[in-house]
């Protein structure tokens, strides 16, 4: 009997785990009312969509992102690109189509690691630390835990600080953050300012978090803006509806 029992849970642990490390489902929608270019960063695991696309306004695809996974993901804007896939965006540009490299900032991202064979859950969070660009929502589908909303609905480029403005043909296409604008350890929670104890929020985080209260305004905003979830897919939403 003691025979069966240990086998019944290691069947049931076996069982758990596969479970909680199942594939995760991405649909990223575009309801701007302009054509944006997503961009993903693969940190752990396949590249996912190549590594960029377009998606025209009302568009959307599903990505498959498997346990374990982890990456960024950021929508590029003005984007001009040959049938070659070379050229240039306004912002978030990463060299070309699919992209070589990192993005260049401002740029609003979203940030995943997907639940693996060791781990319980989903991570996510949707970032303001490099600055702004586009508006982004992440939302959870059939998951359990903290599975709440994250993202910036709000138009920050319309109220961005005259400083953190990126203009472009006399428009505000991007916010900074103080960290690029600056380049000042204070903002960058950097040297003396390199701890939770010592990197406090700013006047201009502050005017982050009090438009986009579930994004990460700044390094050390992770205890109210990462969120966890198992077992779950996500919509990732260019401009959502407020």
């Amino acid at each position: 009997m003691a025979a069966i029992s240990s086998t019944l849970f290691h069947l049931l642990l076996l069982f758990s785990f596969g479970t909680m490390a199942s594939a995760a489902i991405f649909t990223v929608q575009n309801q701007c009312s302009y054509t944006v270019w997503p961009a993903i960063i693969s940190e752990d695991g396949p590249t996912l969509g190549d590594g960029g696309f377009t998606l025209a306004p009302g568009k959307s695809v599903h990505l498959t992102a498997e346990p374990g996974w982890s990456g960024r993901l950021w929508a590029r804007t003005g984007c001009d690109f040959d049938v070659s896939g070379n050229g240039k965006c306004l912002t978030g540009d990463c060299g070309s189509l699919i992209c070589v490299g990192a993005g260049e900032t401002p740029v609003t991202i979203v940030e995943f690691t997907i639940a693996s064979g060791t781990t319980y859950n989903d991570f996510y969070d949707v970032s303001l630390v490099d600055g702004y660009n586009v508006g982004i929502g992440v939302k959870a589908t059939g998951g359990t835990g903290d599975c709440r909303f994250a993202g910036c609905v709000a138009d920050l480029n319309g109220h961005c600080p005259p400083d953190l403005q990126v203009i472009s043909s006399g428009s505000v296409v991007a916010c900074k953050s103080a960290c690029e604008a600056f380049k000042d350890a204070q903002f960058c929670c950097t040297d003396d300012y390199s701890t939770p104890q010592t990197c406090s929020p700013t006047q201009y985080s502050e005017l982050f978090k009090k438009a986009c209260p579930t994004a990460y305004s700044y390094a050390y905003d992770d205890a109210s803006s990462t969120l966890t979830c198992s077992g779950s897919d996500y919509m990732i939403t260019f401009c959502p509806p407020t």
